[in-house]
């Protein structure tokens, strides 16, 4: 069975037995969900009583309701943006895109943005960001910065959303790929990871940070014998070889550094990362 699918069973069998230690479940159901994880467990090859097997497939610091949560907003913003579509034709303004003053007054909204990163005021930096795209939805800057904060805040799961989104806007945008490699990162996604590394690297073949990013990816998805060799496009075949990629310690801070520009050149948000 594909390991994504093994995250998912691990992660259903975690929910149920944190629904039995919160007391969500009642006292007298609590014989029957503690027999149906064990009967998904065997069902499915996935023994959630192994610590060694939780460590290779938790999706820790995410859980499965956080995840959930995260669908239903975006659902809801889609759903949103669909009814408005269909009720009311959109002005003409907004066909033509943002206005200048638009433009100006969501880049303040940016430059305030910066500022609440470097003082490490994750909550007022994404809602400067989120300004900023309200008046500017266009632009991939303010989705890739807006990652940059959740994941300084530690929604990894909403910077890979607002990294994807900075590359749907332009596919071409180097940096969304290295937001989404690091968000991927963190959540132990090695695989997706060197897949994002590895698809910037498309973009600039001789970008090393994204190569840095790739190799320790690699190198992490090398360390797991269990999983099955990565395979996506651009990607190197190298596995842990290579510079900053060797062994599985030391990978996430090397991870951070490559997304820095060198350890936090001058602009760089905290934590490493290099903000627009």
């Amino acid at each position: 069975m594909a390991e994504r699918k093994e995250r998912l069973v691990l992660s259903i069998l975690e929910f149920l037995e944190a629904s039995i230690a919160d007391g969500t479940v009642s006292a007298e159901d609590k014989d029957g969900i503690e027999v149906a994880v064990q009967c998904i467990g065997e069902a499915f090859g996935v023994d959630a009583s192994d610590e060694a097997t939780r460590k290779r497939l938790s999706i820790k610091p995410a859980t499965l309701p956080s995840i959930f949560d995260v669908y239903m907003k975006t659902r809801q913003k889609v759903q949103t943006s669909q009814d408005s579509s269909t009720t009311s034709p959109a002005p003409q303004a907004a066909q033509r895109g943002p206005s200048a003053e638009d433009k100006a007054a969501a880049e303040a909204h940016k430059q305030a943005g910066n500022a609440k990163m470097s003082a490490k005021d994750y909550p007022a930096a994404i809602a400067e960001y989120t300004h900023a795209i309200a008046l500017d939805p266009s632009n991939p800057v303010y989705y890739s910065n807006r990652a940059a904060a959740y994941s300084s805040s530690g929604d990894h799961n909403m910077a890979v959303a607002d990294a994807e989104k900075a590359i749907e806007v332009d596919p071409k945008f180097v940096k969304g790929y290295h937001r989404l490699g690091h968000a991927h990162y963190c959540l132990k996604s090695y695989k997706e990871a060197a897949s994002a590394f590895g698809k910037g690297l498309e973009l600039e073949p001789n970008n090393a940070n994204l190569k840095s990013g790739r190799d320790n990816a690699l190198a992490r998805v090398a360390s797991n014998p269990s999983s099955p060799e990565p395979d996506p496009s651009g990607m190197s075949s190298r596995g842990a070889g290579g510079s900053g990629g060797a062994g599985g310690g030391g990978g996430f801070a090397d991870v951070l550094s490559s997304l820095g520009g060198g350890g936090g050149a001058a602009g760089g948000g905290p934590g490493g990362f290099d903000l627009a």
